[in-house]
């Protein structure tokens, strides 16, 4: 018999003074959860321990999974929001036994590995999970969450008790856990001008409520509580083969196991985002490619622009790549997609229902409408895996050109760069001339300092500068790198040392697994990622630099590895990038007089004045109100009145 394979939202309520679970709290927090759709609730208690799961089955299979689950033998005990993509290679190394292989869930292998490694083990696993074991034995409470945080865990901590959850509403819904502002959470928020939230992973939006980080387990002995990053890179020795070609097969043969083992235990339909990039496309191709050995299709589902819309973007960026999509579902084949334009949703009318979901303030609004959308056609279409290539720009198709290209010139290795920067030049049209020019301002950062070129128009400051003083973070506003979190100018020079630091810093991570986790819960089926995987990873940072740029080829790695895969004009454009969402702004128009009265009624909020610089907001106010073009959708008139106005409907509705 097979596994059942399960996604879960966990809780857990841990009495630090050895009182038993008050009477109703676990009835209070799994009733919070049962907002979320689900095949089972179950809750396991036991005098100062309750452990309770809301499970989301995935597929049909006979063998019904317990969690919580009390493994009497070892006296153990666990709740898991957990889906293992390296089974057997655990399995191997813990010697279990070939006839319980089959139908031992992920939540059982856990305690086998928790037993020979303990505190170590998460940094062995490969997949999505945040778990929590009871070890009555070492009067030990353990949990973790998997390295780049893409299932959540949050928790509550007082004297008396711990309680933690996936999600934050069912801790607030315990009487002794009060709603408050965060002040410097909320600082830090508005003060960062990107899209990333405050690098501390351990706050959250709501005072005394915390969050498990990425990379990180927690210890629970007596009344210590112990959080503690482990680190699932490291040792990587770097990777020497023959040829070019010996990476391009070993590379296909572990990414194929990456994307196969995120759907290989599921009967439920597998679908995936398609664009028409190279990850996405990468992640397609090879899923197609091993579904069709089992004879089930790959469900596609791909956002395209509003009929109506104009496309005012650049000649190299593309806003509608139907047409490159078709071509890779035509050669790849064994695909059914779907088109889909969303028509009547903008960014404006997906506030609220994104606020519900995440339980947080946000800044990616501009994807908002599409990236739920999917999410809500493939589960109208039953599909229990949704895979992605989202986190793909670091692994499988990293490949800086300009940064390698840079370091050549450093080193004064003269003529591989004049071989790479003619066959660069050929292959994207672009001047020599201007990419040298480029070359020595990378390279030589004095230059842009003896003479500067003329630079773009900076998002305005948003926090209030006396709220600023007030939460204590107004020297903040003076350090680039912080205000600039998120940006390439934060990063080092070096692209060796800047991928480095993009896996060291896990608030890199934060927002994508946090959104990607509590929509899956929301709509009852998986996200997954295979450009994400652990073993894919690995390779990649194992890899020369070389196999990632090459006569004059960026992503070299990956356009070779597709070969076959996806259409020459796909593997091999250098020339045009899509650009998502082009049309946010446009979507707005029917709704143009509601955001501004919304605008309005944001702009006389006390709760706003105090935290918001309002002097910035009356300026893209008075610009909003004359109307805004559809081509300054990136532009941070915008970008600064949606993120008002998000922040306002957050305070409105959840403080």
């Amino acid at each position: 018999m097979k596994e059942k394979w399960i996604m879960s939202a966990i809780a857990c309520i841990y009495r630090l003074d050895g009182e038993p679970v008050q009477a109703g709290h676990d009835e209070l927090v799994m009733d919070a959860l049962k907002l979320y759709p689900a095949d089972q609730c179950s809750v396991w208690q036991h005098e100062h321990v309750m452990l309770g799961c809301l499970l989301q089955q995935m597929t049909t299979q006979s063998l019904e999974e317990q969690l919580p689950y009390h493994d009497s033998r070892r006296g153990l005990a666990i709740t898991a929001d957990c889906i293992l993509d390296n089974r057997e290679e655990l399995m191997d190394q813990l010697l279990i036994p070939q006839e319980l292989r089959s139908s031992m869930p992920d939540s059982q292998l856990l305690l086998w590995a928790y037993e020979k490694w303990e505190g170590r083990m998460p940094e062995r696993l490969v997949g999505d999970f945040a778990f929590i074991i009871w070890d009555p034995r070492q009067h030990v409470l353990f949990g973790a969450r998997d390295f780049s945080g893409a299932r959540t865990l949050y928790y509550h901590r007082d004297r008396q008790q711990l309680s933690l959850c996936t999600m934050i509403k069912p801790l607030l819904s315990l009487p002794h856990i009060h709603k408050s502002l965060n002040h410097t959470w909320l600082a830090e928020f508005l003060a960062i001008r990107g899209v990333f939230e405050p690098p501390d992973m351990l706050s959250t939006v709501y005072e005394g409520v915390a969050q498990l980080p990425p990379s990180h387990t927690l210890t629970v002995r007596g009344n210590d509580i112990t959080i503690q990053k482990y680190d699932s890179l490291r040792n990587i020795s770097p990777l020497q083969l023959s040829s070019s070609q010996e990476y391009d097969e070993a590379f296909r043969g572990v990414f194929q196991k990456a994307v196969t083992s995120r759907f290989q235990r599921s009967h439920r339909k597998v679908g995936g985002y398609l664009s028409g990039g190279l990850d996405s496309g990468s992640v397609a191709s090879f899923a197609a490619k091993a579904l069709q050995q089992q004879q089930r299709p790959l469900h596609t589902f791909s956002y395209v622009p509003a009929e109506d819309f104009e496309d005012w973007t650049p000649k190299r960026r593309l806003a509608n790549e139907r047409p490159l999509i078709e071509q890779t579902v035509q050669f790849a084949g064994n695909m059914e997609p779907s088109y889909l334009s969303f028509q009547g949703a903008s960014p404006f009318t997906e506030i609220d229902e994104w606020l519900d979901t995440l339980e947080s303030p946000y800044k990616f609004f501009d994807n908002t409408f599409w990236f739920r959308g999917i999410h809500e056609a493939a589960s109208q279409q039953g599909i229990g895996v949704l895979l992605s290539g989202a986190r793909g720009n670091y692994s499988i198709s990293w490949g800086p050109a300009f940064g390698y290209y840079a370091t050549l010139l450093k080193q004064l290795r003269w003529g591989k760069l004049r071989r790479e920067v003619q066959q660069y030049s050929l292959n994207t049209g672009t001047r020599r001339k201007i990419m040298y020019s480029v070359l020595c301002r990378k390279a030589f950062p004095i230059v842009n300092r003896l003479k500067p070129v003329g630079t773009a128009y900076e998002f305005p400051q948003m926090i209030n500068d006396a709220y600023a003083k007030e939460t204590g973070i107004y020297h903040r506003l003076q350090d680039q790198a912080f205000i600039g979190i998120g940006s390439e100018a934060e990063l080092p020079a070096d692209p060796l040392e800047a991928r480095k630091v993009h896996f060291e810093r896990i608030h890199m991570w934060g927002t994508t697994g946090t959104s990607s986790s509590k929509l899956s819960l929301r709509y009852s089926l998986c996200g997954h990622d295979p450009t994400n995987d652990l073993r894919v990873i690995r390779f990649c940072l194992a890899a020369p630099i070389e196999q990632f740029v090459q006569q004059g080829m960026d992503r070299a790695l990956i356009r070779r590895s597709t070969k076959g895969l996806l259409p020459d004009s796909i593997r091999l454009n250098q020339r045009t990038r899509g650009i998502q969402a082009a049309d946010s702004l446009h979507r707005m128009k029917p709704h143009w007089q509601e955001f501004l009265n919304a605008l309005e009624q944001m702009r006389q909020d006390s709760r706003m004045q105090h935290v918001m610089n309002m002097p910035a907001v009356d300026t893209a106010l008075a610009e909003a109100r004359h109307g805004i073009a559809s081509d300054q959708a990136y532009q941070p008139t915008f970008k600064l009145l949606m993120r008002s106005l998000i922040l306002h409907r957050f305070l409105q509705h959840h403080m």
